[in-house]
């Protein structure tokens, strides 16, 4: 079984020191973000990746989203910010907005499904941003279910089936956003919708006409 901590009853010291040390070895997590429960591995580490896939269900040809907790960063995950990104990111981050953009070399090649390519996004959620800035790594992403089914936005929605994988769960009740990112690519001349999310078409036009 996981080891289960209630952010409301342990000290944000413990759970951070937590957080990086069951994720330093490998190790899978599930936390709140601002949208819906994470399950999360580190990026760089090829064995994390694997059992994230593995414990999920997901299918290989799916790329995995990397959070970041600060713009500092981000050259531990991408290998080219484009203008334009960074344009998105002013406007929208941190919150749910995901962008994909070139990969930084140093992600293993599951987490860009053996492309060229990762998304990308800073949550709004303060305490989630100081756990992924206390890692000296990349972390890996993606919501807390098994793949095809609805994401987890309280811990009771966390398939036991999953979670029993899992080395530790953070239980910070109902997520605020209670859905699921909106995933932009960024191309050289625009963007594309991937998928729909809190972050409509017509905002990111306003910001980019693409």
């Amino acid at each position: 079984m996981p080891e289960v901590l209630h952010l409301s009853e342990v000290s944000p010291e413990k759970v951070l020191a937590r957080f990086v040390e069951v994720a330093s070895a490998g190790g899978l997590l599930i936390f709140p973000t601002d949208t819906v429960y994470g399950l999360a591995g580190r990026a760089d580490l090829t064995p994390a990746v694997e059992a994230l896939f593995a414990v999920k269900q997901r299918p290989a040809e799916l790329r995995l989203p990397v959070l970041i907790g600060s713009l500092e960063e981000l050259p531990r995950v991408v290998s080219f910010w484009p203008p334009g990104a960074a344009a998105l990111a002013e406007a929208f981050w941190p919150g749910p907005l995901t962008l994909v953009v070139p990969a930084a070399p140093g992600l293993s090649p599951l987490v860009t499904a053996r492309g060229d390519t990762v998304g990308v996004r800073m949550p709004d959620h303060a305490a989630l941003r100081s756990w992924l800035s206390a890692c000296a790594f990349p972390v890996a992403v993606t919501s807390a279910n098994l793949s095809g089914s609805s994401p987890a936005v309280r811990p009771e929605e966390i398939p036991p089936e999953l979670a029993k994988f899992v080395s530790l769960i953070l239980d910070g009740g109902p997520c605020a956003g209670g859905r699921a990112s909106t995933v932009v690519e960024v191309e050289p001349s625009g963007w594309r919708l991937l998928r729909p999310g809190p972050v409509s078409a017509e905002d990111l036009r306003r910001v980019w006409p693409a």
